[in-house]
């Protein structure tokens, strides 16, 4: 092969390189515009008015994304006010991401909290399992930890989180 065909393959490939690069750069850019304008646009109407349970949520959930936990809490909390008694399918998805806030500001009693209200909501949702378990670990109760983790695998046999977890507390208790 001559040099000059090996200058157009390396400018190909650099060409190629560079093209996707450059996709994944405008999209990124892309979400985070829309996750900002979202942001704005709920902050404002939120604090100039009531808002719905979702709306909350919504923003809750982005600051949470953010790691603005504190913020992230008043509004999880807002929504827990909001939603009526028709909703409780999303007031576990409320008390689980309140319970997540809590849970990343080391409040684990709190978060341990809001994870059981959760189960009450929902007895087999495996998330909240998963979190409850993590948060009786954090605060060294390991057979409650290891109990919520059979929990999530009596639900979901295939859960990598719980089987790792559990075993690893197996080990340890034993």
């Amino acid at each position: 092969m001559e040099n000059g065909n090996y200058l157009v393959v390396y400018l190909g490939i650099l060409l190629a390189l560079l093209s996707v690069a450059t996709f994944f750069v405008i999209r990124q850019v892309w979400v985070t515009r829309r996750v900002e304008t979202t942001l704005s646009d709920l902050q404002g109407k939120l604090t100039t008015e009531k808002g719905s349970a979702v709306e909350y949520y919504e923003l809750g959930s982005i600051l949470l994304d953010k790691k603005l936990y504190a913020q992230a809490t008043v509004y999880l909390k807002k929504a827990l006010k909001e939603l009526s008694d028709e909703e409780s399918e999303n007031a576990v998805l409320v008390h689980n991401a309140l319970g997540y806030s809590y849970f990343a500001q080391d409040q684990f009693d709190l978060a341990i909290r809001q994870y059981n209200e959760a189960l009450k909501i929902s007895p087999g949702y495996v998330t909240a399992l998963n979190n409850l378990a993590h948060s009786y670990e954090r605060k060294q109760l390991m057979p409650q930890a290891l109990e919520a983790y059979e929990k999530s695998l009596a639900t979901e046999p295939n859960n990598e989180t719980a089987k790792r977890r559990s075993e690893s507390l197996r080990k340890r208790l034993a």
